[in-house]
């Protein structure tokens, strides 16, 4: 391989990665709908955000679902981030909620 042709690969995988960024933004926005769904549920029943028991349940699941080359402990802490961007999401919705009931803009 020369130079020219590696920089050609280089390119090619990073049109390949924008791409998967892309998608994972569309679903990772999915997620949020979904999750703003949840926090609505969880403020009308005056439930807790924090929900240990479905962490752990999430992170099974993605243990048991995950092929690879990934590995379990990385996909674990991907998603321990995920989870806490979406519980930091329902916080700042609850406290959004909890201004407008007292008035607050």
């Amino acid at each position: 391989m020369n130079h020219e042709e590696a920089i050609s690969i280089l390119a090619s995988c990073r049109q390949r990665i924008d791409e998967v960024d892309r998608k994972l933004l569309r679903l990772l926005n999915d997620r949020t709908r979904i999750v703003g769904e949840i926090a609505s549920v969880k403020e009308r029943m005056a439930m807790p955000i924090y929900e240990p028991k479905r962490e752990d349940e999430i992170y099974r699941n993605v243990a048991e679902h995950n092929a690879g080359p990934l590995p379990e402990d990385s996909a674990r802490r991907i998603f321990e981030r995920i989870i806490d961007e979406m519980r930091h999401l329902q916080r700042l919705r609850k406290e959004g909620a909890a201004a407008g009931d007292r008035g607050e803009s």
